[in-house]
């Protein structure tokens, strides 16, 4: 192993320089067939890297439209909730009207009996709208996310 020992400017020994260190490397024929072989993995790789890319886009894509959806929908049972708070007190402000103008007992009771009986109807109502809703956008809210997965599981199939 030869070594040279070279100054370097501010007069102190530069790095020895190795020989040894200095050699060619042989050139090498790949086989055709590990070559093509090589081509198509590589090819392969990308195209399921595609896939992957695109699948992951387009589940970003179905989580925004799912939040979206859900934030609609509470947005939409929350105005429902205060329309029926309204609907519910100011029913109640109408039998108190009611009460403070009856003359008898009986005309109180029939009038309380009366007020009982709408307010039980709305509340079936208003259970039964508030129900419809929620299932509606329950629903719509995970559609998105079923049809992405569905599409998705679909593509890699056909891979």
């Amino acid at each position: 192993m030869a070594t040279q020992t070279k100054t370097a400017k501010n007069g102190k020994p530069a790095i020895p320089a190795f020989d040894a260190f200095n050699f060619q490397v042989p050139s090498m024929d790949v086989p055709a067939s590990f070559r093509e072989f090589a081509e198509k993995g590589l090819v392969q790789a990308r195209d399921t890297y595609a896939k992957f890319k695109n699948a992951a886009e387009s589940a970003g894509s179905a989580v925004e439209d799912t939040f979206e959806t859900a934030r609609e929908g509470a947005f939409t049972l929350g105005v429902k909730a205060i329309d029926a708070v309204k609907t519910n007190s100011d029913a109640s402000f109408a039998l108190a009207k009611d009460l403070f103008g009856a003359k008898t007992f009986a005309e109180v009771i029939e009038l309380q009996t009366a007020f009982a009986r709408k307010q039980f109807d709305a509340m079936q109502a208003q259970v039964k709208e508030f129900q419809e809703l929620a299932q509606k956008y329950v629903t719509e809210t995970a559609k998105p996310v079923t049809a992405q997965v569905e599409k998705t599981f679909k593509e890699f199939k056909a891979a």
